[in-house]
């Protein structure tokens, strides 16, 4: 039973963060398409893009922050902040971290590899999803 309290706070941390994290996301977009207009967004995904760029921003913030600092409570603030808030405003910016250590820790060759799969794996398994869904629907 002592396990399943600090999993159960762990927990909510996450979806803590992560609804919070999410509804920062759609304001975002909300007040970047009121901003550049419905057309601009139309042709070129800005909210999205300005997202992920924020994201990465506060990944790399909170990655070095927790790093220097060392709080008591880090493992808390990880979960809260970097795998909740910051994973539901956007996947992209955990990706950004982990690309990052792979080059700090001179892996420049994986790194590639991480990019490239990653991009083409989650572009292809959407394009897959999609064209399933059209064909059975």
């Amino acid at each position: 039973m002592s396990n399943a309290t600090p999993q159960f706070l762990a927990s909510l941390s996450v979806a803590l963060g992560g609804g919070i994290g999410a509804l920062a996301r759609y304001q975002m977009g909300r007040l970047m398409t009121g901003w550049l207009g419905t057309p601009a967004v139309s042709v070129f995904p800005f909210p999205t893009l300005a997202v992920n760029t924020v994201g990465s921003l506060l990944m790399g913030l909170l990655a070095g922050w927790l790093v220097r600092g060392a709080p008591e409570n880090v493992d808390q603030l990880r979960l809260l902040l970097g795998v909740g808030l910051l994973g539901g405003f956007t996947t992209f910016s955990a990706f950004s971290l982990e690309m990052a250590y792979l080059i700090q820790r001179g892996q420049v060759g994986l790194a590639a590899i991480y990019l490239m799969l990653s991009i083409g794996l989650g572009v292809s398994g959407f394009i897959f999803g999609l064209t399933i869904t059209r064909l059975f629907s």
